[in-house]
């Protein structure tokens, strides 16, 4: 490296690699980007991963895309003829051809994909994606909702009205107890493992619920090695101890939850005023709710939260006979329902069911009452689940019995700096009817917020069901490596009448284009960004971050080609003529943050947004604030869920290709596998890469010792994972902190490292190491969608010498 300081450059600003959004300091020499450190100076800087490290063999990798491609033959043909053309061409025929697919078929038939914006840097266009989509008038926006976000910001709607834990996030400086369940901060969010580690040195304690026994899990108070799949069973039960040993917050759910309401025993429905045989005193509203004053002994209406201690007489425990308008009907107060529900789930049980101690069990639910405020984090292993919603809902009532929302310590809607809206939705008209795929089944499921799935997206294209999709506009999702069925998704893909497709390398879902777009990594890029998430002051942060180099080749950013691409579509209007700087400057204006000051301030400017506690205590016009949800209170019972002929209260669903439910394929498949996430890797990206790919030369599956003893396996022997689906290799690793009947494969593997001559694998052969080729999509959430990534049946036998 150079010692001319007049040569050397050192640039502020964050990794985007992956939602952790590390601060950090580029080094760049001659102009060349040479070294990335972290930067202690921003609030998420104290730390940065291997792959953070690596980012400048990432940004000269030589199989960079560097110019737009266009397809010459037809997409069963092996050879693509991709042939160079102009980004002018480029643009133009897509923009030609989109505008032919929404002028004959509707905008509708065209979707929209794009990679998880928690593990790539495509979190810096997402917002504006989303706009592109919203202005072009379509429905349908394939973003790994259902696997990677929908028990963090989806499923708990129904409980909350608020995203626990996507929005309302652990404040882990002040929490007493942290609480991970299926989430390993040290590979999923380092900035959550450093404050973990700080958190533990002042004293607090630690529970994570994992099947493996990760870095957090080794420091833990509690490890609760779950069964894959059985997530549902082990909140119940821990929260039937808190429960039967009185450690429950009782005035909280008697002030802001629904637990004192009385549910009708023949409709399941809340009983209303309206349904008494008389008139309670005091009340005209026919539909307030019903429950039991202690203190009156008597029926008393209530409706929306009046605030703390407003509803200290109500009864929590309690069941009626009540003259109703229709006779007498039994009721029983939804605590009492909850209460019943959870002590059925016995510690001897869940011993049984999630193969976890029972004394872990009672210290767990010990330690989430004594040591509180209590803070939680859930993430993808809960969330990749065929019960992903009720595992979530299940969560989230354990969570309500702590006591601990939105107060410090616990979980916390941080404030951040006001900003213009940039997704656009007020642009889409829903006049015609029509709704995102997957709508009519799952009304309720990623559909209700725009989202797709990729099984509803492959139904869409090869069966026209409930509509037909014909073309696709995706920025960096590899779906084939990252959804369950690639080789469905492969069929599906080659069938469309036109795909545009945007990436930083050529990708087996990317070679299935029409039009391939060159697009700059984040390190060639400008970006503006409100807020890191993890804390007060990261969240009041807002930072320009600016390009470390300039983009390799004729790259651009995929903020500008979104830009670029609605001008030739005619939405400039809504796109400020084209002009980035423009839209910042709109986005940026409610905030009073200018872009001036942004640029002279390269590590951010704190927007001075100030956190408050407890919000729903705010009062508004007379009253508090309350929750987001139909009754203005956190519904451990939901109706809106009951409506729809799913469980009011969060149930056990065993997994729908699990021991329990699929007995026709036990005795083929004994075992059960579940996946994980790659320290080193960004799900199906960067093997190729030297630094990283010398660290993990090979896909790997885990198994317990006495699992591979008895198939005659050892360890580094290549191996066959199999499902009823197909079948994939790998090199056996031995876990002893596996429970026997666990196996844990790893997916993303495809791509070669040809600088240390580590091969590719096929992703569609049984030969290559495609995990999603073991999982289907007929086994899914009936609320969500999301698929069995995390617990499916299989077995693991030894790679003969014939194979």
């Amino acid at each position: 490296m150079s010692t001319d300081s007049s040569r050397t450059e050192h640039v502020a600003g964050y990794c985007a690699l992956c939602v952790s959004r590390c601060g950090t300091i580029a080094t760049v020499v001659d102009g060349r980007f040479v070294a990335f450190e972290p930067d202690p100076l921003h609030p998420t800087g104290q730390a940065i991963c291997a792959k953070g490290r690596a980012a400048p063999e990432l940004v000269y990798h030589v199989e960079r895309l560097t110019h737009p491609l266009r397809r010459t033959r037809p997409k069963g043909d092996p050879d693509p003829g991709w042939e160079r053309i102009s980004w002018d061409e480029a643009l133009d025929e897509t923009a030609a051809q989109l505008r032919r697919l929404a002028r004959d078929h509707g905008p509708e038939s065209v979707a929209f994909a794009v990679a998880s914006p928690s593990t790539s840097a495509l979190s810096d266009a997402l917002g504006w994606v989303e706009r592109l989509k919203n202005a072009f008038g379509s429905r349908n926006f394939i973003g790994a909702f259902e696997l990677c976000g929908w028990g963090r910001y989806g499923a708990t709607l129904s409980t909350f009205g608020e995203s626990v834990p996507g929005v309302y996030m652990p404040d882990l400086e002040h929490a007493g107890c942290i609480l991970y369940w299926g989430y390993n901060p040290n590979l999923a969010r380092l900035t959550h493992a450093v404050a973990t580690t700080d958190a533990l040195k002042r004293g607090a304690r630690l529970i994570v619920v994992d099947p493996r026994r990760t870095g957090p899990a080794s420091k833990a108070d509690v490890w609760l090695r779950v069964r894959p799949g059985t997530d549902g069973a082990l909140a119940l039960g821990i929260a039937g101890v808190m429960i039967e040993r009185g450690w429950f917050d009782a005035d909280f759910l008697r002030d802001w939850t629904n637990a004192p309401m009385l549910v009708r025993g023949d409709t399941g429905r809340l009983l209303r005023a309206g349904d008494l045989e008389g008139a309670i005193a005091g009340t005209d509203d026919a539909a307030a709710f019903v429950a039991w004053s202690e203190q009156d002994e008597a029926l008393v209406t209530c409706g929306r939260p009046a605030g703390d201690g407003a509803r200290a007489h109500l009864a929590l425990e309690r069941k009626l006979t009540i003259e109703t308008g229709s006779g007498p009907v039994d009721c029983t107060t939804v605590f009492s329902l909850v209460a019943e529900m959870c002590r059925r789930h016995t510690p001897e049980l869940i011993e049984e069911i999630c193969g976890v101690d029972r004394a872990h069990l009672v210290e767990a639910a010990r330690l989430l009452w004594h040591e509180r405020p209590v803070a939680y984090y859930a993430w993808s292993g809960v969330e990749m689940q065929s019960s992903a919603t009720q595992i979530a809902r299940a969560i989230a009532q354990l969570y309500a019995l702590t006591g601990s929302f939105d107060r410090q310590g616990g979980n916390v809607r941080y404030a951040s700096a006001a900003a213009n809206p940039i997704e656009g939705h007020d642009l889409i008209s829903r006049a015609d009817g029509r709704h995102a795929l997957g709508f009519y089944e799952r009304p309720l499921g990623p559909a209700r917020f725009g989202f797709t799935t990729t099984e509803e997206l492959y139904r869409g294209i090869l069966e026209g069901q409930p509509y037909a999709i014909r073309g696709l506009v995706g920025f960096g999702t590899n779906l084939l490596l990252s959804h369950a069925d690639g080789l469905r998704g492969r069929e599906a893909l080659s069938a469309l009448e036109f795909t545009v497709y945007a990436d930083l390398f050529m990708s087996p879902t990317a070679e299935l284009a029409d039009i391939v777009l060159p697009v700059a990594s984040a390190f060639e890029t400008e970006t503006l960004r409100f807020g890191f998430e993890v804390s007060p002051e990261a969240q009041s942060h807002v930072q320009l971050r600016r390009r470390v180099v300039d983009p390799i080749g004729e790259s651009r950013s995929d903020t500008d080609i979104v830009f670029d691409l609605a001008c030739r579509l005619g939405l400039g209007e809504v796109f400020w003529d084209g002009s980035v700087e423009a839209a910042y400057r709109h986005h940026l204006a409610p905030s009073g943050i200018t872009l001036e000051e942004l640029r002279a301030h390269p590590r951010g400017v704190d927007a001075k947004a100030r956190t408050t506690y407890r919000k729903f205590t705010e009062t508004v016009d007379g009253a508090p604030r309350g929750f987001a949800t139909p009754s203005g209170m956190i519904e451990l019972y939901s109706e809106t869920l009951l409506a729809h002929g799913y469980a009011p209260l969060p149930e056990y669903e065993p997994p729908l290709v699990g021991p329990a439910t699929r007995g026709d394929l036990r005795e083929r498949f004994p075992l059960i596998l579940t996946c994980a996430k790659h320290l080193l890797f960004c799900e199906s990206q960067n093997r190729q890469l030297p630094s990283l790919r010398r660290r993990a030369l090979e896909p790997e599956v885990e198994l317990h010792p006495e699992t591979a003893e008895v198939r005659g396996i050892a360890g580094g022997d290549w191996v066959r994972l199999e499902t009823e689906r197909g079948s994939v290799r790998a090199r056996a690793r031995m876990n002893p902190s596996l429970e026997p009947r666990v196996v844990c494969g790893q997916h993303g593997w495809w791509q070669a490292c040809e600088a240390i001559g580590a091969p590719g694998y096929d992703p569609f052969g049984r030969d290559g190491a495609n995990f999603n080729l073991l999982i289907g999509c007929d086994a899914i959430d009936p609320v969500s969608g999301s698929v069995p990534h995390r617990a499916y049946l299989c077995e693991v036998r030894k790679v003969s010498s014939s194979e």
